[in-house]
């Protein structure tokens, strides 16, 4: 992905990331849809992520208190506290749920979650941070990893399908999960993945785990890079010095 060079790194560039994964799946996916607690439904790139969804037959945007971005009165739009009890009409309401970058902000977060899980008859797609400067006076309270997501789907009876993150260097770090109420249904439309190791290793030297690109330790690098330089430097040296011992012992004796 081409980036600007002096794009907004810690927020906007994993917003990017992320929305080009909801791009390549959300066509798989027809139905009823609701964008829970999506504010404006905005994609903060001039578009709405209704757009994403082009064969849904309907789609609802739920939001909670309007002072925290919250409840906008727009059409079709249903007023719901993720940390209450579901009302029993939204129970299996809907084929797909999606929740951007919502859950970090509710403290009674399973709650929150099993709610998502209650509320879908088959898909539920989340975007969460795993690596994140504090962002919101109106509560910030969790960061997730890759192994918490897996888990906390599995303790909802639900299948992850798919987990990515995002790799950027000095920037935030977030994770895109689709799981399923009905995994045999999407076996082969799509390819199960699920990891928390990063393709390329760090200059560092430490696991290539998620996260790695993002926390630079350029002069640990620089350090180890010279380290690894010097070496090999010096298993020449010694490979050079053996030869020269031996011919030298070769004169010496002839």
């Amino acid at each position: 992905m081409k980036t600007k060079l002096f794009i907004d790194r810690k927020y906007i560039l994993p917003r990017i990331w992320s929305n080009r994964e909801l791009e390549k799946i959300a066509p798989l996916f027809s139905g009823d849809i609701a964008n829970v607690s999506g504010w404006q439904d905005s994609d903060k790139e001039g578009k709405h992520y209704r757009d994403y969804f082009v064969n849904a037959s309907s789609y609802t945007i739920t939001n909670y208190k309007s002072d925290a971005r919250g409840f906008q009165g727009y059409e079709n739009e249903i007023f719901l506290n993720l940390e209450k009890e579901l009302p029993i009409e939204l129970f299996s309401r809907f084929d797909v749920v999606f929740n951007h970058t919502v859950l970090e902000h509710i403290y009674d977060v399973n709650t929150a979650f099993r709610n998502l899980c209650l509320m879908s008859r088959d898909i539920v797609i989340i975007v969460v941070p795993f690596l994140q400067q504090m962002h919101a006076n109106y509560g910030d309270y969790w960061r997730f990893t890759p192994l918490t997501i897996k888990r906390m789907f599995e303790e909802n009876g639900m299948s992850l399908l798919y987990l990515s993150f995002n790799s950027h260097k000095n920037a935030s770090v977030y994770i895109f999960a689709v799981a399923t109420n009905n995994e045999s249904k999407w076996s082969e439309k799509i390819h199960k993945e699920f990891s928390y190791l990063e393709k390329d290793k760090p200059l560092d030297g430490f696991e290539s785990y998620i996260g790695c690109h993002a926390i630079q330790n350029f002069f640990y690098s620089l350090s180890q890079f010279y380290q690894r330089k010097t070496d090999f430097f010096y298993v020449k040296l010694r490979e050079l010095y053996g030869k020269l011992k031996i011919k030298f012992k070769m004169l010496v004796g002839g």
